[in-house]
C-alpha cells in the first residue's frame, strides 16, 4: 500500500537516465513507498521538488504534502538540469541546503538521491515518521538525518525565507541562492 492513513502521497517521475541498481526513486516505487507517474499527471496542488524552482520549502508547504504528495522527478544531474529548469507543473519548491549521505555523492551540498530529497521534504513539513519509513529502504538512509539532524530541525520551524536563509548561513555559511546559482552556471 502506497498511501496509509495520514501518510502524504510520494510520486515518483521517471526518466530512466541513472543506473537502475543505484536509482532511489525506482526503488521507492518498487517498495510500494511511492508511485510512479508521467509529468503530465503531477496534481496541482502537489509539492514538486525542484532545485531550479523559485521558491524554498517551508513547513507551511505542509497543506500541498497533505492534499497532493511529494513529487520527485528523477533525472540525471549530467542530462537532466535542462527539464528541471523547464519543469513548471505542481507547486514547485526547492531544499534548503543538506548534505547528501548516499555514497555517491556523500558530504555534498545539493547533491541528494530522489530517496533523500522525498525525506527531507517530508521532515521539513512535519512528516517526520514517514521520512524515517523512506530513509530505512538503505543502510546508509538513517545516516541522512543524522548527518543533518540540527539544521533539518531549525528548517522545520522556519516560517519564512529569511529565517531559512539565516539557518543556511549559520550552518554553512552560505545561502542556498549561491549555491543554486552555481548549479546553474554549470548547465
Amino acid at each position: 500500500m502506497v498511501r496509509g492513513e495520514g501518510r502524504p502521497r510520494i510520486i515518483v517521475v521517471e526518466y530512466g537516465e541513472d543506473d537502475p541498481s543505484k536509482c532511489t526513486a525506482r526503488k521507492m516505487v518498487r517498495k510500494g513507498i511511492a508511485v510512479s507517474i508521467r509529468i503530465r499527471e503531477i496534481p496541482r496542488l502537489s509539492v514538486v521538488l525542484n532545485p531550479f524552482a523559485s521558491n524554498v520549502l517551508l513547513p507551511q508547504d505542509a497543506v500541498y504534502v497533505r492534499r497532493g504528495g511529494v513529487v520527485v522527478i528523477d533525472v540525471s544531474w549530467r542530462s537532466g538540469i535542462d527539464k528541471l529548469v523547464r519543469m513548471r507543473r505542481g507547486v514547485q519548491r526547492y531544499l534548503p541546503i543538506l548534505l547528501a549521505a548516499n555514497p555517491v555523492n556523500y558530504g555534498k551540498p545539493f547533491r541528494l538521491s530522489s530517496l533523500e530529497a522525498v525525506a527531507a521534504a517530508l521532515y521539513i513539513t512535519g512528516f517526520r515518521d514517514e521520512a524515517r519509513r523512506v530513509l530505512s529502504l538503505y543502510k546508509w538512509g538513517p545516516v541522512f538525518l543524522e548527518l543533518n539532524r540540527e539544521v533539518l530541525e531549525h528548517y522545520s520551524t522556519a516560517r519564512s525565507v529569511d529565517e531559512v536563509r539565516s539557518i543556511e548561513k549559520e550552518y554553512f555559511g552560505v545561502d542556498s541562492d549561491t549555491l543554486r546559482e552555481a548549479l546553474l552556471s554549470i548547465r
